[in-house]
């Protein structure tokens, strides 16, 4: 099947768009109770197409007309087929997904930007220390300049996007300015600071802006993944089958790992027609299915307690049976998982000789006398056979194995099933979680920690980087904090949200906050305080912290990346290629995203010489971008043997003194890379 829409165009400038919201809003009461006038005759192709959509959907589309706008079309050459009783000649066939707006999707992916991150430390929490990152501005921004640093190290990938019902918002995404509005613009916003349109009913409720946005943003993510790395992504039956054909087209076929139901509202939603639905999906791909370490296991917790009612002096157990009840496992199929076991009438154990304690020979038969086979092998049961076990029923013995709610002082893991019904997993639990923490509801629809907590212990380890950019109010950093604190784990969180703002007359907006940003990064505030306050983990870092950064312009003039366009009249105002309003702050992490440098590494600042020098990680980079640069500096610096060294291009006394510079790393750091800004 194709499906074809392309990308919301700009249609005239942002305060007429604002006019035409504000009217949109006022008719829609109204016309609950009155249908409106059309006001103009009939558009009878776009019926007659609805009437062939009727008797053969598979023959309807969605194309992009000459002047962009999205409207459906006839596929004739399948509506040809349709009505023909023999193949008919006609474009190649191929399986695909294709959309209008695929392609530009595609070359918007792969586009530089000239943006940075800022730093914001007043709003920041231990942001010299923290090894987490909040980064505040467009996730598909964020996603480029994280190319560098991230390139291969991220873990895990949790997102829930928005799900394109209407009522939400879709990115929009510009596939086509000119250098210097592509160089200068900082959000693409309009006047009004709006980053998002609605994906409406009133225009189509279209797939492919939906889908352009996310087909952009997963070719981005999927390389900042580890090899063993994995993606979830929680969606609707909206879009749940478009996003698992894009995820096969980004991380390939055989790397669809499973849709995951889960129950979210098990009262279903009144709202819906004929299926009360009671569940989402999430969707898992992994970069490389051969890799084992991809999926781990849920650990068996008091949640199992029901299940595991035995036990003995190595704690609880619950008893599977040893026979592979799948019957297409059989002594033609399986002959070395077939063979008998023998049981002592004394005390139920069990071997794999026949002697006169193991008297009682077992086949892993069915009681109708079908032959199956056994789970374990001889070599296992040779080696762990103290953890099998007989009982008799009807006059025959039946084989178990004893399975430990904990193995050798260690909490044992399960694999995680498809279906998730557990309580705690609902929306319910996820509202009772932030109205917790801020005392009221905040957020509509969070998701619920105990969730993201069970995503995160399957989808990563001790140690790694949790990525979610799509933070809304950041259940996955409040998930990932509170699992190190109670384990003893050292994972770590980027956050990415864009600055969009919360509802008029909304409770988050009456509590102070403009935007879901600000909320999501008041709630990574309050949910850190909270666990330090409660019991943790004696092994745990303590880290509750995270490090601010803003998606902004490049902090370099224009100049910097248009040389062809400077004038001579232009020369008095460009002997610095630095913005006037950037911090020396602001130019560290332009070098660090530059360089490719971890963003989470300690920084210290020095006065060294009586300029002011950064130190990142000690000798890993180190920065001074004080103008009246000496030999002398130069030489202290080069005493630190630092992996790279920057200066500011006119930051040095003369040209001579920047040669001289240059020739005292060589002699003295021959090593470190030296460049400048």
């Amino acid at each position: 099947m194709s499906f074809a829409v392309c990308s919301n165009t700009q249609v005239g400038k942002s305060r007429r768009r604002r006019d035409v919201r504000l009217r949109e809003r006022a008719w829609t009461s109204y016309g609950q109770a009155m249908d409106k006038l059309k006001m103009h005759s009939p558009d009878l192709s776009q019926e007659n197409i609805a009437k062939i959509r009727d008797l053969f959907p598979g023959c309807v589309t969605e194309v992009c007309d000459k002047d962009g706008a999205v409207r459906l079309a006839v596929d004739f050459d399948q509506l040809r087929q349709e009505l023909s009783d023999h193949i008919v000649e006609g474009p190649q066939e191929r399986y695909r997904l294709d959309w209008p707006g695929k392609r530009e999707a595609l070359t918007l992916a792969n586009a530089p930007i000239a943006k940075t991150l800022r730093p914001c430390r007043e709003q920041s929490v231990d942001f010299d220390t923290t090894q987490n990152l909040f980064i505040e501005g467009d996730n598909l921004d964020a996603l480029k300049l994280l190319q560098e640093n991230y390139l291969g190290k991220v873990k895990m990938i949790y997102i829930d996007p928005p799900y394109n019902t209407g009522n939400d918002f879709v990115y929009e995404d510009d596939f086509a300015e000119s250098s210097a509005a592509f160089l200068e613009r900082s959000n693409q916003r309009d006047d009004e600071g709006n980053r998002l349109v609605a994906n409406t009913s009133a225009n189509g409720r279209f797939h492919s802006d939906w889908l352009s946005m996310i087909y952009a943003r997963l070719r981005l993510a999927k390389s900042l993944l580890t090899s063993d790395g994995a993606v979830f992504i929680s969606i609707d039956d909206h879009e749940a089958g478009a996003l698992i054909k894009i995820g096969r087209e980004v991380f390939g076929d055989e790397n669809f790992v499973a849709q995951l139901a889960v129950q979210l509202n098990p009262r279903g939603r009144h709202l819906d027609r004929f299926i009360a639905n009671t569940h989402e999906s999430v969707v898992i791909f992994v970069r490389d299915r051969l890799n084992s370490n991809c999926i781990g296991g849920l650990e068996k917790d008091g949640r199992m307690a029901d299940e595991y009612n035995c036990s003995d002096s190595d704690g609880p157990f619950r008893l599977l049976g040893l026979r592979n009840r799948n019957q297409s496992f059989n002594p033609i199929t399986r002959p070395n998982l077939y063979y008998p076991l023998y049981v002592s009438p004394k005390d139920s154990t069990v071997s794999l000789n026949k002697d006169e304690v193991f008297t009682d020979e077992v086949w892993p038969d069915t009681p109708d006398g079908t032959k199956t086979c056994w789970t374990w092998g001889k070599e296992k049961v040779a080696k762990e056979g103290d953890l099998l076990v007989a009982e008799k029923s009807k006059g025959e013995w039946r084989v178990f194995r004893k399975d430990y709610l904990n193995k050798d002082g260690n909490v044992a893991k399960t694999m995680a099933k498809s279906l998730w019904i557990d309580q705690d997993i609902t929306n319910d639990y996820g509202r009772a979680a932030v109205k917790e923490l801020f005392g009221k509801a905040v957020m509509e629809f969070p998701k619920s920690p105990a969730l993201l907590d069970r995503l995160i212990e399957i989808g990563s380890n001790n140690g790694d980087v949790v990525l979610d950019f799509f933070a809304g109010s950041s259940s996955t950093a409040h998930a990932l904090l509170a699992l190190n604190a109670s384990k003893g784990l050292n994972r770590k969180f980027i956050m990415v949200q864009l600055p969009e703002a919360t509802a008029d007359g909304s409770i988050a907006r009456n509590e102070g906050y403009e935007t879901i940003a600000d909320l999501s990064k008041e709630r990574i505030r309050r949910s850190g305080k909270k666990i330090l306050e409660g019991e943790c983990h004696p092994d745990w870092n303590r880290d509750v912290g995270f490090r601010v950064l803003k998606v902004d312009t490049s902090n370099m003039k224009g100049v910097y990346y248009r040389p062809d366009e400077l004038k001579q009249s232009d020369l008095p105002g460009m002997v610095d290629n630095v913005k006037q309003d950037r911090t020396a702050e602001d130019l560290l992490f332009q070098v660090l995203v530059d360089w490719g440098v971890d963003l989470t590494l300690p920084i210290r600042r020095e006065t060294v010489q009586g300029k002011i020098v950064f130190f990142v990680d000690d000798n890993a980079l180190v920065a001074c971008f004080d103008h009246g640069v000496t030999e002398g500096l130069g030489r202290n610096l080069a005493g630190h043997k630092p992996l790279r060294v920057v200066f500011r291009d006119n930051g040095f006394v003369s040209d001579a003194e920047k040669i001289n510079v240059e020739q005292i790393f060589r002699q003295l750091s021959p090593t470190t890379e030296v460049k400048s800004i």
